[in-house]
């Protein structure tokens, strides 16, 4: 029996992407944060907060978390498929993680995102810059 994982992709073509950043994403996006941002101000909203910056990326430009396939080849040949999910940093450590430095760097670095975006030439490394938000804010793997 053999075991092997693929990373899937299912994000909207390059056109609809910026177009949804240009036309909805840019604004929207701040909206997001700034509410993300709110809710981490209390102690009962930071959970609702950081899954709000882990869904950024979405909200920004549609792109989606890479999905990961586990496909199995038994015996006799016949293959099975499952999603599988990524296995996540210990909470302890990603809770120590956020309020000592996730929280600041974070917001650092979306705002470093959309000064990248503001240009035309900068949109793919801003597109990726906010992919990693999710990383930077909670050591949340995608």
């Amino acid at each position: 029996m053999t075991h092997t994982v693929i990373e899937r992709r299912e994000n909207p073509g390059c056109l609809i992407q910026i177009l949804w950043f240009a036309l909805i994403g840019i604004w929207l996006g701040q909206i997001w944060i700034a509410v993300a941002w709110l809710l981490m101000l209390t102690i009962v909203g930071i959970p609702l907060g950081v899954a709000m910056l882990n869904y950024l990326p979405t909200v920004i430009a549609l792109r989606r978390e890479p999905v990961h396939v586990l496909i199995t080849t038994r015996g006799d040949g016949a293959l099975q498929t499952r999603e599988v999910g990524v296995p996540q940093v210990n909470i302890v450590l990603r809770a120590f993680y956020f309020i000592l430095i996730g929280w600041w760097l974070s917001a650092i670095w979306m705002e470093l995102a959309y000064l990248v975006c503001l240009t035309i030439i900068g949109l793919p490394l801003g597109f990726w810059m906010f992919d990693r938000v999710p990383a930077l804010v909670s050591l949340h793997r995608s």
